[in-house]
């Protein structure tokens, strides 16, 4: 039996849901693309040979790009405390955040950058976090949900006792994440990518809702 509630186009998941397909349209471009101003969500894919990512991989070669491997959103530096109220100037925020990506991509020992790519949307700062969760709910990527620490920042040595983020400890090669002590191993973490692999299905062909 259909459901009979009406459709509401201002729900949520509908708000959501417009603004991540038009999201998965735009064409995906090199990692980091060039500098570009607004705040966002964007989303990551990867068509590289690291053993443990072959089946994303796999989905996203031969120009499909079916399943991201992380995504994320950057919103106005003001607007994460909701100092400046609404149509917080956006700067650079989107950009930057995919630039910081493309740093800590390149720092690790191995990965590269040639293996990436990203799309990205410029969105009204009110709707970032809403289509930022149903991406994470919907495509499930690995490094939102089990190899978590890819988006982080330095600590700072005044939080040196921290533990060493799962991103790297199977990527290493960022500096500021040497000085921290692993919380798991490589093999852990590892046997947990390769369950979520069994677990979640990927998607086949283009990118959907």
């Amino acid at each position: 039996m259909e459901d009979s509630a009406p459709y509401n186009p201002l729900s949520k998941r509908n708000l959501a849901a417009s603004i991540v397909s038009k999201l998965l349209s735009q064409s995906p471009e090199k990692l980091p693309p060039p500098r570009f101003p607004g705040a966002g969500i964007y989303a990551i894919y990867y068509t590289g040979p690291f053993p443990a990512y072959a089946k994303v991989a796999a989905a996203n070669r031969q120009s499909r790009f079916a399943q991201p491997i992380y995504v994320g959103k950057a919103i106005p530096a003001g607007g994460r405390k909701g100092l400046e109220g609404f149509d917080v100037p956006h700067g650079y925020a989107l950009s930057n955040r995919l630039g910081d990506h493309g740093d800590s991509i390149g720092a690790a020992g191995n990965l590269s950058t040639e293996d990436f790519r990203c799309r990205w949307l410029v969105v009204d700062e009110v709707f970032i976090p809403l289509a930022e969760s149903l991406l994470i709910s919907h495509f499930k990527p690995l490094w939102n949900v089990v190899v978590e620490g890819f988006g982080n920042h330095d600590p700072g040595r005044g939080r040196i006792s921290g533990r060493k983020p799962s991103w790297d400890v199977i990527h290493p090669g960022r500096s500021w994440a040497e000085r921290l002590q692993p919380a798991t191993t490589c093999d852990e973490i590892l046997a947990q990518v390769n369950a979520h692999n069994e677990s979640v299905p990927i998607p086949p062909g283009e990118p959907s809702l």
